[in-house]
């Protein structure tokens, strides 16, 4: 009897474990784990490359009409956080964004989005510097699975715009935290 019950959560278990890989997902091949220095700001005391990653996601859910992706450092030492990134109305058959799609410059990120001001007062991407001797702060990068085609505002919304928009039409969201310290 108590093969049989074993039997039967170990199923359980493997049948809830290929429920969940069937979810919407985030990857990057730039992301395992730390942050590295091509992710890390340039200025405010730190000297990486300002390198947005590769993200590259699946299974969205259905009803998806457009995503975005944002990048919060809920460790920073602010009481509200710190928004490294925020870009949004990306077409809903998009399924990546390439490495530095978070320059503006470059023009590389998918088109039609939108990338609004961040925490540090400019639009695109701003990469992680926490204070030194700070304990390793949490960088996550969501995706957002929306139900409008767009999120009706400009690159000029500061964060916490865009932060209620993307509350209000949020359908799913897919995740990676890395970690960086200095």
């Amino acid at each position: 009897m108590n093969k049989i019950v074993t039997v039967c959560i170990l199923s359980l278990g493997f049948l809830s474990l290929e429920l969940l890989a069937e979810g919407f997902y985030v990857t990057s091949e730039d992301i395992n784990g730390q942050l590295s220095n091509r992710q890390v700001y340039d200025g405010f005391g730190c000297n990486g490359e300002n390198i947005s990653p590769s993200l590259i996601w699946d299974k969205a859910p259905e009803g998806t009409e457009s995503f975005a992706i944002t990048m919060f450092d809920p460790d920073a030492p602010t009481g509200s956080g710190w928004w490294h990134w925020l870009i949004f109305d990306l077409d809903k058959k998009t399924t990546m964004v390439k490495r530095n799609a978070g320059s503006p410059a470059l023009d590389i990120a998918p088109k039609g989005s939108i990338q609004s001001v961040t925490s540090f007062g400019f639009k695109g991407y701003g990469g992680a510097c926490p204070p030194q001797g700070d304990s390793a702060h949490r960088y996550v990068f969501t995706v957002h699975a929306l139900n409008v085609k767009a999120l009706g505002i400009d690159e000029n919304s500061t964060p916490a715009m865009v932060g209620f928009y993307l509350n209000q039409n949020t359908l799913a969201k897919a995740s990676l935290i890395a970690y960086y310290g200095r």
